[in-house]
């Protein structure tokens, strides 16, 4: 396909571990973070900006071209990020599951670099109670 089209389409994603459990260790956090980048740069078009979070949930700053859907692309790096750590762990059980649900926000181009210092410091946003509630949202469920 020929590339006949412009777009700046930014999106800020969010999606917790399964049951929100600190699943995200200082062991499965790098090999969850090199996952989730190996199979979101395997797209083609999509670029990764910033990949954080904490223990119980994760947090990326990516651009897309208007031929990938959202949907799509969330279910593919969700699903082959868990299952590419609980390989390389070779375990029995599953070390790392992810929670139904996802959150998406777009931004302008020129708001990146505040989104991605956003991602950067994440421990520190919840540890001083700073978090943006319309950056963490994951489902409409929450209040």
């Amino acid at each position: 396909m020929s590339k006949t089209y412009y777009c700046e389409i930014n999106l800020h994603l969010v999606w917790h571990a399964k049951e929100s459990y600190p699943l995200l260790s200082e062991t499965i956090e790098p090999l969850a973070h090199a996952a989730i980048r190996r199979r979101l740069v395997e797209m083609p078009g999509v670029m990764v900006h910033e990949i954080g979070g904490t223990e119980t949930h994760i947090h990326m700053a990516i651009s897309i071209p208007p031929t990938v859907t959202i949907s799509d692309l969330v279910g593919r790096v969700k699903g082959g990020s868990s299952h590419d750590v609980n390989e390389r762990i070779a375990r029995r059980d599953k070390v790392l599951q992810w929670q139904t649900g996802y959150g998406v926000v777009s931004f302008g181009t020129g708001d990146l670099p505040w989104v991605v210092n956003y991602i950067r410091e994440q421990r520190e946003h919840h540890a001083r109670a700073t978090a943006q509630e319309r950056l963490e949202r994951f489902t409409n469920d929450q209040p």
